[in-house]
């Protein structure tokens, strides 16, 4: 659809983002909590990183239903008091 001056951004055709700053926390978060800096902990944070980017994969789609599992991280608020972008 071409764009006009009178076209409402609205209705443009928007690309999808792919991934976005809080699936990274996301992701991040599960894969460091799984991890937490221990060389024998690496296959359980690879495996907490596969299972969140699945999950965050079928959430951006809106595919995504609740197992009622959570892992540690999911339990936990990864708000910042203060943080500046």
């Amino acid at each position: 659809m071409p764009l006009s001056i009178s076209t409402p951004l609205t209705s443009a055709p928007r690309p999808n983002p792919g991934s976005t700053f809080s699936y990274g926390r996301a992701l991040q978060a599960s894969t460091l909590s799984a991890w937490a800096g221990k060389p024998g902990d690496l296959q359980a944070a690879q495996v907490a990183f596969s299972e969140r980017a699945k999950i965050n994969g079928l959430a951006s789609t809106g595919s995504y239903i609740q197992s009622g599992q959570k892992d540690k991280a999911a339990s936990q608020s990864l708000f910042t008091a203060s943080y500046v972008y």
